[in-house]
């Protein structure tokens, strides 16, 4: 390929035909079809003996975490779907809705918690709260939060517009990708869903994605699935308490995870995921009664408000981000009554309903507006907070569920939201999950991350320097200088299963496929022993206290 004509299907017949993109006489960029980016160059013979073998081993050397590309606390914020003023409409409206509807069922315990505080019970028996009430709550309420990790290297800390993507849900449901079908969830499916999440370096926490349906005890229930993610992931954990009572039995099992009740109180790695409200405007009471319990116990708890836009929230977008923030307010109240400054995530989790059928549509362009907007809330009142994006309802990992987990993930990123849940695996609108979902959605997310990271502008990336290396008696392109090799791993992001070769290309490595290239490496790690494995004598220990059901495999 002598000239670049500037027609497309001529630069491809010449790729079509093995000769590579050619940048001039002296420089052949030939594609190598592989999991990790590599590059073959041919070049003078003057540029072809300057240490090589020592470039390539500096690239194949694992980057030190902070000159990765994308990483765990990228600082979001670009994308504004709110103006300044219509955040200040949505907060005065939020107390408004407080003040004069407040909310209903809350516990005795709770009532007389917030009521000590200021907040009015009336005769309806709703709570009601003024102004000052929030205000107060808010002065109160803890800002730059530490979700630890039981390997200090997975700490997360929220604080500004840092951003986490990670797992979460309540699937009942696995997709058997290739058998495209469902079946029943199981605490096997859970463990292995935590230990795949451990290996993947953009799944930054594992919020429990999936129910372990062969449990029918909820005591068992909720025992069993802290210690399966427990035992599977040294990153941070949520997980929800079903019944008031349990968290005390979950709290002496973390204990004994943690080495002590000291221990785990200085670096409790599992929060309660705790769904404190039932939209529209009613306190959860048993799930109140729970978080006064993990709240006394140490353990950080995420707010949790899911109305649903045109069901048990406003259909307008305003109006659901209006009742979640002054849920999540009420709920803030509540968590700073019980104690001051308590580790608590902001969680504003409006979802969508298809207004034609009354279906969920958690992967709707109006689902990625509603978390954007909601980042934007929590940044106003200075709070930890997470919303969720990444979801599809897409019944299988296809293009309809690629669109979807990438529009609302990339739109949750750049609008700086601090803890992105769902963000892969989930399908069905949130009914499924899905093992190479999960997989393949690591690759998404690196893309997403990319995005948030943005455009880096400084002298040396403005690039004068590597233009007048190249242009004045340098190659003429920028294949192989110091600058181009020195930013390949550090400013490019590169996907492990995403397929870049020529049709050519991908037709000699026999048409590989996304979804068993991601069963393939499911099953790679499911045979290796996890690092996150109790030692022998804690785990022997567990099991003598409590009904354990999970078979752990010795591989």
């Amino acid at each position: 390929m002598a000239h670049n004509t500037g027609d497309p299907h001529h630069r491809g017949g010449a790729r079509e035909r093995g000769a590579g993109w050619a940048f001039g006489p002296a420089l052949t960029l030939t594609l190598v079809p592989s999991p990790k980016f590599r590059i073959a160059m041919t070049t003078p013979a003057s540029r072809r003996s300057g240490g090589r073998s020592a470039r390539r081993a500096l690239r194949a050397a694992p980057l030190a975490a902070d000159k990765r590309p994308v990483r765990a606390g990228l600082s979001g914020g670009s994308y504004a779907p709110l103006s300044a003023a219509e955040i200040q409409r949505i907060h005065d409206t939020a107390l408004q809705v407080l003040e004069e509807i407040g909310l209903a069922d809350a516990p005795p315990s709770g009532v007389a918690a917030m009521t000590a505080v200021g907040a009015i019970q009336g005769e309806d028996g709703r709570l009601r709260f003024p102004p000052a009430v929030v205000e107060d709550a808010l002065a109160n309420a803890a800002r730059d939060v530490t979700l630890h990790g039981r390997d200090p290297r997975h700490d997360l800390h929220l604080s500004g517009k840092s951003v986490h993507f990670g797992t979460a849900g309540a699937a009942v449901n696995m997709v058997e990708a290739d058998g495209c079908s469902y079946r029943e969830s199981t605490l096997q499916d859970l463990f292995d869903a935590c230990r795949i999440a451990d290996q993947l370096d953009n799944i930054h926490f594992v919020q429990r994605p999936i129910v372990a349906r062969d449990i029918t005890n909820n005591l068992e229930l909720d025992l069993n699935t802290v210690y399966a993610c427990c035992a599977g992931t040294t990153k941070h954990i949520g997980a929800s308490i079903s019944e008031p009572g349990n968290e005390m039995e979950c709290l002496e099992l973390l204990h004994m995870i943690a080495g002590g009740e000291v221990a785990w109180r200085a670096r409790p790695f599992v929060s309660n995921t705790n769904c404190f409200v039932v939209p529209p405007l009613k306190f959860a009471t048993e799930s109140c009664q729970a978080m006064e319990g993990c709240i006394r116990g140490g353990m950080p708890v995420l707010l949790l408000s899911a109305g649903m836009a045109g069901a048990t929230a406003p259909a307008t977008l305003a109006g659901a981000i209006v009742q979640a923030v002054a849920e999540c307010l009420a709920g803030l109240v509540y968590v700073n009554a019980i104690s001051p400054g308590h580790p608590a995530v902001f969680g504003t989790w409006p979802f969508v309903v298809d207004l034609r059928t009354g279906a969920m549509s958690i992967g709707s362009g109006e689902q990625a507006l509603l978390s954007a907007g909601c980042a934007q809330m929590h940044q106003f009142y200075g709070l930890p907070g997470g919303a969720a994006a990444g979801a599809s309802d897409a019944k299988l990992p296809d293009m309809q569920a690629g669109w979807e987990q990438m529009c609302s993930n990339v739109m949750a990123g750049l609008a700086g939201l601090n803890m992105v849940y769902e963000a892969a695996g989930m399908h069905a609108s949130l009914l499924g999950f899905c093992h190479e979902s999960l997989i393949l959605g690591d690759d998404m997310i690196g893309q997403a991350l990319r995005c948030v990271k943005g455009i880096e502008v400084t002298d040396d990336t403005l690039a004068v320097e590597a233009m007048r290396e190249v242009c004045l008696g340098g190659p003429g392109h920028y294949l192989g200088v110091g600058d181009t090799l020195a930013r390949m791993e550090t400013d490019y992001v590169y996907p492990a299963f995403g397929n870049r070769m020529s049709p050519k290309e991908w037709e000699e490595a026999q048409k590989p496929d996304l979804v068993a290239q991601a069963t393939a490496r499911k099953e790679v790690v499911l045979a290796t022993k996890p690092a996150s494995a109790f030692p022998a004598t804690l785990k022997e220990k567990i099991r003598s206290r409590f009904p354990i059901h999970l078979a752990e495999v010795e591989s």
